[in-house]
């Protein structure tokens, strides 16, 4: 544990009142988060700027990035060889993790198709059928077990082919398909994308940055457009479409008189069993005749976000509270998959004598229970979870403390119910969103998605963004930690159109929908891609996703996954900002190239903020850009006001 001198105001911390609660109750216990492990562990001033080479034992080689181009690596890599070689292999990681959740979400599929897998059973026929007409696979006249099957060789090809193009690139506009094909980085199947964006930035491979950028675009397309849109597909089929459904967040959804487990992770498998699993009556009668009213089954980080879209599961909050939340005391069992899953979580758990589980056989954690999840019988890993869940809640011995803070929104908005919501059953179109941009009452749209960060302050500014951008009459879109930030806040139900510009706020109140929609986990992402096609098909708002008036952000990212979403986007024509770092050396000319150069070339661009009310600054400049070249910009004032301002205005609203 820090000493308390070293420890920086709670209040600096977070934005999140019940996180604070549990960092102080946390720092009197002396048990250490990750926010004062942050504290204490300063980044490496060459590796946060990307100057570091060590992909081979001549190094590693550290560059100036003072003055990057004074010298070079021992083999001789320049600092621009040295940052896109770093670059390319967090996106091919980035890329690997989406793509490995979404295959396992495939096989899953596959066997429950074909019988293998009784728990589950394909709970949205109507969207398979919708993507098997998407990739030309016959549907007519055929059982909905041969179509699945056919479904399922076509999507295969996402992961496994190695030449050819991923079936997705159908849903491509064709203009953006058009640019990709003359760059030559449409993807062929993501493991022969990323292995060769490992082999191309191994010692004496690809020293070129700009055709290292290629094949960092194709392998991140590869993301996108396959692994992720794939995963999201999928699990609709599986365990149905989201559609808006009213959710508490916060860890004021822990029930003192009731067991408390928690899902944390990313693939929805888990989650969905442990619903099953929570509603069977002699588990609910077991936790009954243990004293407590009932099994309270919550969600946490992205299969929580699933589970909210899709049933209205409580959320206890985002991946900078999964340790938080465990110095409640009342977390019966905490329970995790794969991915964000912090290792000293089994440390913190131990502290509160709280059963920290793993489950996946490609995620177990030194010391940790491990209770094997078998996709045939996932119920036999679930079922032995809530058993020992109610053995905790028998023996709890510490003294319990919940924060009383919850807050409600609404959530589940996937595509279809998007288009559902237009212009309802018989007339579901995306031209009224298009007409309300034209018009100029919504001024552009925004994804605003991402983690959160310890060396930030947590969710300040996904929030403060936010805000501003809904004020100026943006349409904002939200996938992943970003859309448990914005939920807490208050600004993911309709009265939120309060804080919204005249225009937004107008198609808020008539449609009935928040300025801000929550689109699911940071897979989902994959929705904001179908959005953005289905917009340049509707037409009026030009032939390619470039040429858009929409804008993307993720103001605390922190994971590799994050970059790959970042340069997908950016391949895909929209500019995107991520806020508190870069892994970039600046002045380099592999960093004007991501910057600047591929904008000109037809793509997006990347960009870089620190300060919230900057990064919408610069959104809201380039969608006016885009609205001044499609030609319907007309004069109007843009709201920016400073933090003062802002939060006199927020204390009235």
């Amino acid at each position: 544990m820090a000493k308390l001198q070293e420890l920086i105001r709670v209040e600096d911390l977070t934005t999140c009142d019940a996180t604070a609660q549990m960092i102080t109750k946390a720092r009197k216990d002396g048990v250490e988060l990750f926010f004062d492990r942050a504290s204490n562990m300063k980044p490496c001033p060459i590796g946060s700027e990307s100057a570091c080479c060590k992909h081979c034992s001549m190094g590693p080689c550290r560059m100036n990035v003072n003055s990057p181009y004074d010298r070079v690596g021992v083999c001789g890599a320049t600092i621009d060889t040295i940052v896109a070689r770093n670059f390319g292999r967090m996106v091919a990681a980035g890329t690997a993790a989406h793509t490995d959740h979404g295959m396992g979400m495939l096989e899953l599929f596959r066997d429950v198709v074909n019988g293998k897998n009784t728990e589950f059973k394909i709970q949205d026929p109507l969207k398979l059928l919708e993507v098997a007409k998407a990739l030309d696979i016959v549907t007519e006249g055929r059982e909905l077990k041969e179509i699945a099957l056919d479904l399922y060789t076509e999507l295969e090809k996402t992961y496994t082919q190695v030449d050819g193009e991923i079936p997705m690139m159908k849903r491509v506009p064709p203009k953006t398909l058009e640019l990709w094909r003359k760059e030559g980085i449409v993807p062929r199947g993501a493991m022969r994308e990323i292995m060769e964006m490992m082999h191309r930035t191994a010692i004496g491979v690809d020293q070129d940055y700009e055709n290292l950028t290629k094949q960092i675009s194709r392998t991140a397309l590869a993301d996108g457009w396959g692994g992720s849109m794939v995963s999201t597909d999928i699990t609709d089929i599986l365990f149905g479409t989201p559609t808006p459904v009213e959710v508490e967040v916060g860890m004021g959804v822990l029930k003192e008189d009731k067991v408390n487990i928690i899902v944390h992770g990313h693939e929805p498998i888990l989650l969905e069993a442990m619903i099953i699993s929570a509603a069977d009556p002699e588990l609910k009668q077991m936790a009954i005749d243990a004293g407590a009213k009932g099994i309270n089954l919550i969600g946490m980080c992205c299969s929580g976000l699933d589970a909210l879209s899709r049933h209205g599961l409580p959320h206890a909050g985002n991946f900078s509270s999964t340790e938080a939340v465990l110095v409640t005391g009342a977390v019966d069992a905490m329970c995790v998959d794969v991915q964000c899953i912090k290792q000293d979580m089994k440390r913190v758990a131990d502290c509160y004598d709280t059963p920290f589980i793993t489950t996946n056989y490609r995620a177990k954690i030194e010391g940790a229970l491990h209770i094997q999840l078998d996709e045939h019988e996932p119920l036999k890993c679930t079922e032995e979870i809530v058993i020992k869940a109610i053995t905790r809640f028998k023996t709890r011995g510490k003294t319990i403390q919940i924060p009383r803070i919850t807050g409600r929104g609404v959530h589940g908005f996937s595509y279809e119910y998007i288009n559902y919501m237009l212009g309802g059953s018989f007339r579901g179109s995306y031209k009224p969103l298009n007409d309300n941009i034209i018009n100029g009452r919504i001024r552009g749209v925004a994804g605003v998605v991402g983690c959160t960060n310890p060396r930030s302050k947590q969710d300040f500014s996904h929030v403060e963004l936010v805000k501003e951008l809904i004020r100026n009459d943006v349409l904002v879109l939200q996938t992943g930690c970003s859309q448990l930030a914005l939920a807490k806040a208050g600004l993911t139900g309709p009265g939120a159109a309060a804080l919204a510009g005249p225009g937004l706020a107008e198609v808020c109140e008539t449609v009935g929908m928040p300025p801000v929609l929550g689109l699911g986990s940071c897979v989902d992402n994959s929705r904001i891609l179908i959005a953005a096609s289905e917009m340049v098909r509707t037409g009026g708002l030009g032939d390619s996703i470039a040429d858009l008036p929409a804008a993307g952000c993720a103001p605390e990212w922190m994971s590799e996954k994050a970059i790959a979403i970042g340069q997908y986007f950016v391949a895909s024509g929209i500019y995107t900002i991520f806020g508190h770092t870069f892994p970039m050396t600046n002045g380099t000319k592999f960093e004007k190239h991501l910057f600047e150069e591929l904008e000109t070339k037809g793509f997006g661009k990347w960009g870089f903020a620190d300060d919230p009310l900057e990064m919408a600054r610069l959104m809201i400049a380039h969608i006016d850009k885009k609205r001044h070249a499609l030609g319907i910009d007309k004069a109007r004032e843009r709201v920016l006001m400073d933090m003062a301002d802002r939060r006199v205005l927020d204390a009235m609203a």
